[in-house]
């Protein structure tokens, strides 16, 4: 059970994509995602300038971003031990076990496949940001 509306923090390049997460959550089952505030990066360059002033339950991390891996953001919470990290999902079209693989190396906690069906990002998010509160 998610307490307060959860802060979700979206990379995602492409318009489309973004527009397709905006709608799923606001048309959620779930009043706790549906009330979720969502911030929006299109590239790592603002995704960074968002973690540096906002404090977020999960990321959905497009992989493939116009300014490099998407999985270099998880590079930044490395040496933080003391800052409570956000669920980090990678979106990804990549599909073969060794992109999955390097995902879960780089320290995502989870994977959503493109395209994904809104039941999925729901399940997902409400999964990773619930384990991360109770952390």
């Amino acid at each position: 059970m998610i307490d307060s509306p959860p802060r979700i923090l979206l990379v995602e390049d492409n318009e489309l994509n973004r527009a397709l997460v905006r709608a799923i959550l606001t048309r959620a089952a779930d009043p706790a995602v549906r009330g979720a505030h969502l911030v929006e990066a299109h590239n790592l360059t603002q995704a960074r300038a968002v973690l540096a002033h906002e404090k977020v339950d999960a990321v959905l991390l497009d992989v493939q971003l116009p300014d490099g891996s998407g999985l270099a953001l998880l590079d930044d919470f490395a040496g933080h031990a003391d800052v409570r990290r956000p669920a980090i999902i990678a979106v990804t079209g990549g599909v073969l076990p060794e992109q999955q693989a390097a995902a879960f190396a780089a320290g995502c906690d989870a994977i959503l496949e493109k395209p994904f069906v809104a039941a999925q990002l729901i399940r997902v998010l409400t999964d990773s940001i619930a384990s991360r509160r109770a952390s």
